[in-house]
């Protein structure tokens, strides 16, 4: 049985790899290192098939280096002690370390890559990591501050195009069949920047056509092939960062019809529960968060719930927290406002404490001047009493501005009324 096409045309060379030219182009800062023939530990981050594994296998191959594989989905403790032993054996007296690859590695629990720590940090095997997930949250500290991290894009149209006329002229098979390409809006449209699916999509519609005739592509033919058979080339959740996107967009518009439908298409394409989840709280806070505090707290719970319980019962917890949001009033304002606090520091650089904000834990810092004059909230009527929380040079800034959703609104009314004209907008 012939290997499908996405494996068949899988480049052998750097100069055959398309896409990714910050980091695999002439004077890029992978390429340097390849070419120079020694490489640290990267993880690679982006979306399905942009060539994270074939970039891993080409790199191998150039350094002529042992390459070990594992899955994160199979590969278990154990397994990852197996390969760094075999690593450890057979490897010689100044030999550049055999490279470890782990696909998925998001998948990899905080023992499985805690057992990676030692073999990477020593160079018993240098590490190349790929994953669609953001590595921040999904790789533990001490392994990520031991690699580089390289993002990797989705590909261009231009570069599709370009994989569409290699693979209908330079593949084994297909280049002995008569193959026009009409039309590709529907090829690439479908694809989501996916190499691996668009040559799915590819495959799929050649094999359903009539190979002793002239096979023209055209969008009206990969439209009705995909329709009789619409999961043959969704491997990985169709078009994955689009429909996360509409997701959290209808949440923020308050349309909890076309949130459920976008919820219920990564259910469907067999989204990580948790990167949902994940999402939900994002927008809690960023979307909702002052004009409905509970928001944060129910999209928390749902996180909580979907892992203990999983699917599907976890689709759920899911839809109420995704109802909730999108049916609350919304706000932005902690967002922008942390956003203008950050932006504030980045242009001002470390302004000194105030003297009465100041702990004073020791004679000297008393004489200094240290804690003098702080006035304890609590011993003044309503627990308030106005004075100086900035630095000095800062006393007139403004960071947050209160929006006017109900909730809010009475936030926004005990400011004015504690500090007056400072917040009246």
């Amino acid at each position: 049985m012939a290997e499908p096409l996405a494996e068949r045309l899988r480049p052998r060379t750097l100069d055959d790899y398309i896409g990714q030219q910050h980091l695999v182009g002439q004077g890029a800062v992978l390429r340097k290192m390849i070419d120079a023939g020694r490489i640290s530990s990267f993880i690679l981050w982006g979306p399905p098939g942009v060539g994270k594994t074939t970039l891993a296998q080409i790199i191998a191959h150039r350094l002529e280096t042992p390459f070990y594989t594992l899955s994160a989905v199979t590969s278990g403790v154990k397994d990852v002690r197996d390969v760094i032993e075999r690593a450890q054996k057979g490897r010689f007296f100044n030999e550049a370390s055999p490279i470890l690859f782990i696909d998925e590695i998001h998948r990899f629990s905080k023992s499985q890559q805690d057992s990676l720590l030692g073999a990477v940090e020593k160079g018993v095997v240098t590490l190349i990591g790929a994953t669609t997930e953001n590595p921040s949250f999904e790789v533990i500290r001490p392994l990520l501050s031991r690699c580089q991290l390289y993002v990797l894009k989705s590909l261009e149209k231009d570069d599709l195009l370009q994989l569409l006329e290699r693979a209908i002229t330079k593949d084994v098979y297909l280049k002995e069949m008569d193959i026009t390409l009409q039309e590709t809006d529907a090829l690439l449209r479908f694809s989501g920047g996916d190499a691996r699916k668009l040559l799915n999509i590819l495959e799929l519609v050649i094999e359903a056509s009539d190979k002793s005739k002239p096979i023209v592509i055209d969008d009206k033919m990969v439209a009705e092939r995909l329709q009789q058979n619409p999961l043959a080339y969704d491997k990985d959740g169709e078009m994955h960062y689009d429909i996360i996107s509409a997701f959290i967009k209808s949440i923020r518009g308050s349309d909890p019809d076309a949130a459920l439908y976008w919820l219920a298409r990564m259910i469907e394409g067999g989204e990580d529960p948790k990167f949902i989840a994940r999402r939900l709280v994002i927008s809690a806070s960023e979307d909702i968060g002052l004009a409905n505090p509970n928001a944060l707290l129910l999209a928390n719970a749902a996180f909580d719930a979907v892992q203990k319980i999983g699917w599907p019962e976890g689709r759920i917890p899911l839809a109420e927290a995704t109802v909730y949001l999108a049916t609350s009033p919304k706000s932005n304002s902690a967002y922008l406002g942390i956003d203008a606090a950050l932006e504030l520091v980045r242009r001002t650089g470390n302004q000194p404490v105030p003297l009465p904000l100041r702990n004073a834990p020791t004679q000297l810092m008393k004489q200094l001047g240290y804690h003098d004059g702080y006035l304890y909230p609590h011993d003044y009527p309503g627990h308030f009493t106005p004075q100086q929380y900035m630095p000095d040079a800062l006393v007139d800034e403004r960071i947050w501005h209160g929006q006017h959703s109900p909730a809010e609104e009475k936030l926004y009314e005990r400011m004015v009324n504690y500090w007056g004209e400072r917040y009246k907008q």
